[in-house]
C-alpha cells in the first residue's frame, strides 16, 4: 500500500508544481519590467551626445571647465568600481559609436555612484549616476515562492492521497487480520461513504464465507457421523462371516472408523478451537515423546529448553502427537527438540521433528497438509491413519497463532517445525 500512496502523492505534487509552475513563470516573464540592456542602450547613447560637447567646447558662458553640471578631471571618479555594470556600459558604447573608455565607480552605500567618461588621454567627464539593475538569475521571491509551492503541494498531495487510498488500506488490514477459519472480521460501517460502502462489502463477503464454511463442516461432520451406523451393522455381520475372510472384513472396517473418527475431529477443530490458557510447553513436549516411547514407538526427546505459550492444551498435544507419530512411523524413528528463538524481537518457542525416512518428494511438499494426503498410496494398506493427521494439526497450530513446516533434510528424512508465540512477560 504504501509505493502506491507514493506513486499517487508524486503524480499530484508534479501535476500541481507544472501547473502553477508554468503560470508563474508566464506572470513574471510579462510582468517584469524591461531588460537592463534595453535601458543601458538609450542611456549610452545620451553620455555619447554629452561627451561630444564636451569634446567640442560646448557649456556655459563664462566657465569653460564646467559643462551643464558635469566636472572634468585628470583621472577617473574615486571609489569601488562596479565591473557588472561597467562592462554592461562599455558594450552598449561600442554600439553607440567609437568607443569611449568607461567606468562606473561609487565612493560609499550611502552614495550615489558616478560615471567616469575619457574625453580625451587628459581628461575625464564625471557623471552623477542612477543605480542600473544587473541581469541576475532566478530572483529571491520566485525562488521562495517556488518553495512554498512544493512544500504545499506535497501536504495536499498526501491528503489527497490518504483520502484516495483509504478504502483499499482498510482492505489491506481486514486481509492481514484474517483468522486461519478464513473469515473476515466483522468491519464497523462507519465513516465517509466510501469507507461505509467498502466494509459493508466486506461484512457481505465474510458472512457469505462464515456460511459456506459452516456448511461444509456440517456436511463432513454428518456424513462421518452417519458412516457409524451402517459400519456398525457391517461389523456385526463380519462375525458370522467364515475365520479366513472375518479379519480382512474387520480391518476395512476398523479403516472406515479412523477416517470417520478423523474427519469428525477436524471438524471439531475447525469450528470448535478450545480454550486458551497458559501452558509449559516444554513439560507437554516431555509428556507426549515419553507417552509415545512407552507405547512402543522409536521416539527420542533430544532437549526441551523451558518455555511458556498460551493455548489449548489437549489440542496442542492431539497436533504434537499426531506429527510425532508421523515422523516414528513413516520416517523409522522420531527425534523431538524444543528450543527458544528472538525472531523480530518477538520471543518464539520452536519444536523441532525429525527422522530418518525417505522424505517427501519436492513437488509433492506443498500438499502434505491437504486432507487424506499420502505419498504412497499403497501405505493405506500396511500403515494404520486416515491421512488426517498433519490436516489436523495445522488447523490447531494455526488457530494457536503459530506455524507449520515441513521439509526434507540434508541426508535423508524429513523435518516438521512448529513455531509458536511465547506467552508475553515469559521466556521460560
Amino acid at each position: 500500500m504504501n509505493p502506491l500512496r507514493t506513486r499517487i502523492v508524486l503524480l499530484l505534487v508534479v501535476a500541481i508544481i507544472s501547473v502553477v509552475g508554468i503560470a508563474s513563470f508566464a506572470a513574471v516573464s510579462l510582468l517584469r519590467g524591461p531588460a537592463p540592456e534595453r535601458t543601458i542602450a538609450p542611456l549610452a547613447r545620451q553620455i555619447r551626445l554629452i561627451a561630444d560637447l564636451v569634446e567640442n567646447g560646448i557649456g556655459p558662458a563664462g566657465n569653460p571647465g564646467r559643462v551643464v553640471d558635469f566636472e572634468l578631471h585628470p583621472a577617473p571618479a574615486p571609489g569601488e568600481q562596479n565591473l557588472g555594470v561597467t562592462e554592461i556600459l562599455q558594450d552598449a558604447m561600442r554600439t553607440a559609436g567609437p568607443m569611449l573608455p568607461v567606468v562606473m565607480t561609487r565612493q560609499s552605500p550611502d552614495m550615489l555612484p558616478t560615471l567616469s567618461v575619457q574625453i580625451d588621454p587628459r581628461r575625464w567627464l564625471w557623471l552623477p549616476m542612477p543605480d542600473l539593475p544587473i541581469p541576475q538569475g532566478v530572483p529571491l521571491a520566485f525562488a521562495g515562492w517556488m518553495l512554498l509551492l512544493v512544500l504545499g503541494a506535497i501536504g495536499i498531495a498526501a491528503v489527497v492521497a490518504g483520502k484516495l487510498i483509504r478504502p483499499l488500506a482498510l482492505l489491506e488490514g481486514t486481509i492481514a487480520r484474517i483468522g486461519p477459519d478464513g473469515v473476515l472480521p466483522e468491519l464497523p460501517e462507519t465513516g465517509p461513504a466510501e469507507m461505509r460502502a467498502t466494509a459493508r462489502t466486506l461484512n457481505r463477503l465474510s458472512a457469505r464465507l462464515r456460511a459456506a464454511i459452516e456448511s461444509r463442516m456440517r456436511l463432513v461432520a454428518a456424513a462421518g457421523h452417519d458412516l457409524r451406523t451402517p459400519m456398525t451393522r457391517m461389523r456385526l455381520r463380519a462375525e458370522f462371516l467364515p475365520d479366513d475372510e472375518r479379519g480382512a472384513w474387520l480391518k476395512d472396517l476398523d479403516e472406515l472408523d479412523r477416517i470417520a473418527d478423523s474427519a469428525i475431529r477436524l471438524v471439531r477443530e475447525e469450528v470448535e478451537g478450545g480454550d486458551v490458557e497458559p501452558l509449559r510447553l516444554d513439560r507437554l513436549v516431555e509428556t507426549v515423546s515419553t507417552e509415545l516411547a512407552e507405547q512402543g514407538l522409536p521416539v527420542t526427546l533430544l532437549r526441551a529448553v523451558p518455555a511458556s505459550v498460551k493455548v489449548g492444551p489437549l489440542a496442542l498435544k492431539r497436533a504434537l502427537r499426531n506429527l510425532v507419530i508421523n515422523a516414528a512411523t513413516h520416517g523409522q524413528g522420531a527425534e523431538v527438540a524444543l528450543d527458544v528463538a528472538q525472531d523480530e524481537g518477538q520471543g518464539e518457542a520452536r519444536i523441532t521433528i525429525t527422522d530418518r525416512g525417505p522424505g517427501i518428494p519436492p513437488e509433492l511438499l506443498a500438499q502434505v497438509f491437504e486432507p487424506f494426503f499420502r505419498v504412497d498410496p499403497a501405505r493405506r494398506q500396511t500403515v494404520p491413519g486416515a491421512g488426517l493427521g498433519l490436516a489436523i494439526a495445522k488447523e490447531i497450530i494455526d488457530r494457536s497463532g503459530g506455524r507449520i513446516e515441513v521439509a526434507n533434510r540434508l541426508g535423508g528424512g524429513l523435518v516438521q517445525t512448529v513455531t509458536l508465540p511465547l506467552k508475553e512477560g515469559a521466556a521460560g
